[in-house]
């Protein structure tokens, strides 16, 4: 107990370095890219929060949790509709499905392509099979 207790915080057993697990060698330069993508994320948020109505953004925040890229290209996608002025109003819960599935879409679906060995024998000409009884 008292090993645990005498032990620093601060101290960094041997073997072991401080090092940023961002692996940016700047300490400063990490904490403006941090702050920058959080300013980035407020941002989008923000849009989002003015263009989605309330059950729209419930609906995205949920499917987010499951598809979240799927759910990171609908929102880029809305958030550039919105900058250029191209949405009408708001997107209600209905026309996000319909973007959902439009996105969903465009994604080929992987199909199996089963293809067997034909074997030829001197009797395939003769597929009548009345013979054998």
């Amino acid at each position: 107990m008292d090993n645990l207790q005498s032990v620093n915080v601060n101290e960094i057993p041997d073997g072991f370095s401080a090092t940023d697990p961002t692996g940016s060698a700047q300490p400063g330069a990490s904490d403006a890219q941090t702050a920058k993508r959080q300013e980035q994320k407020a941002q989008k948020e923000s849009i989002l929060e003015q263009v989605l109505t309330p059950e729209a953004l419930t609906r995205l925040r949920r499917i987010k949790l499951v598809k979240s890229e799927k759910v990171e290209k609908i929102e880029s996608m809305i958030v550039s509709m919105a900058m250029q002025k191209k949405l009408p109003g708001k997107i209600n819960e209905g026309k996000l499905i319909e973007m959902l599935e439009g996105i969903g879409a465009k994604k080929p679906e992987s199909t199996i392509n089963i293809q067997r060995k034909k074997y030829y024998d001197s009797d395939s000409d003769d597929d009548n099979d009345d013979d054998l009884l």
